[in-house]
């Protein structure tokens, strides 16, 4: 056979082989720990790939995500952290959690994190400096726990007569959720409101939480952030809505599953810039040298289907400044 008849021949076979019967280039491999769940992070997870996508990374193309899920769990965080790390990650991304981040940190001081959270990433531990995090971590911070006051006042400017508002926490989560009660405390002292705090940190006692909140008869319920709380979306929805309890949380699909409302900073926001963030890692860039963003947007969410259920007239100027009003 003639070298110019077998070039020709061996290029047009090798074009028909399957992919993995090629010579394979090396996946860079990004490492996702989730405190939560995959269902309830769906919009995160959107806005994530969104981000990473415009950086010029695709996963099952250019790069391999892995997932790590906690389901809620914040013990099981450190596991799942070194088992990625374990796996040699290019980057190791922890979004909408301190305690993934926190836990991500413990595991490697080499391997870049990205982090996304909504707790002050100073006060939580993550960094020392936002403009100059150093070390191998950076990330963006969402404004979650700065809006946990308005969250009450919402709820206020709707139940006007309201007097017992529970809160929803999740004593595991410790310092999570202890600034966000104490802010609720501050704005419930100047808004004339009493605070009662129900503790859940599994299912069953999610269950008795609003089986007390029933017989205390709370008027309304503020859910903290929390792991365990974004975990179980449509359980506190649903459960809420059987107790005939008006509540807002921070995660708007929350509202989209049945929840009265939400509000918060633009998770879309801060997990599409957390996308971004670990493309230009993948670029090269050294995460020590990249400010942590902060998230700039808020977004109010109401949902009439459950206002009705409820019995609900939601006042006119609460529905004029929501971003969404689900019908």
């Amino acid at each position: 056979m003639r070298r110019r008849a077998f070039i020709a021949l061996f290029g047009a076979t090798a074009a028909a082989w399957p992919p993995k019967a090629r010579a394979q280039q090396p996946v860079l491999v990004v490492g996702y720990l989730g405190s939560a769940s995959p269902m309830a992070w769906a919009a995160r997870l959107k806005a994530f790939n969104q981000g990473l996508s415009e950086a010029g990374f695709d996963d099952g193309r250019n790069i391999a995500v892995e997932y790590r899920w906690a389901e809620g769990n914040i013990d099981r965080l450190p596991q799942l952290a070194n088992e990625l790390v374990g796996r040699n990650v290019a980057v190791l991304v922890t979004p909408g959690s301190a305690p993934a981040a926190l836990a991500a940190k413990a595991a490697t001081t080499t391997i870049p994190i990205v982090f996304e959270t909504g707790a002050d990433p100073v006060e939580a531990g993550i960094v020392t400096n936002l403009r100059h995090p150093g070390g191998n971590i950076t990330g963006v911070a969402a404004l979650t726990f700065e809006t946990g006051p308005k969250r009450l006042a919402i709820l206020h400017e709707l139940l006007p007569s309201a007097e017992l508002i529970a809160v929803l926490v999740n004593p595991a989560a410790g310092e999570v959720v202890g600034r966000q009660v104490k802010d609720l405390q501050a704005t419930a002292l100047q808004l004339g409101l009493q605070l009662v705090i129900l503790r859940a940190s599994n299912d069953r006692e999610l269950e008795a939480a609003f089986v007390k909140a029933k017989e205390m008869r709370v008027s309304a319920l503020v859910i903290a952030a929390d792991p365990f709380a974004n975990s179980r979306i449509k359980d506190i929805a649903d459960q809420a809505l059987k107790a005939a309890l008006p509540s807002i949380f921070v995660n708007p699909q929350f509202t989209a599953l049945g929840g009265l409302m939400s509000y918060s900073g633009t998770i879309i926001e801060t997990h599409y810039l957390a996308g971004g963030y670990v493309g230009r890692i993948l670029k090269g860039e050294k995460p020590g040298e990249l400010p942590v963003i902060q998230g700039t947007k808020v977004e109010l969410i109401v949902n009439l289907r459950t206002a009705k259920a409820l019995g609900i007239d939601v006042p006119i100027s609460l529905l004029a400044r929501a971003d969404q009003v689900i019908e």
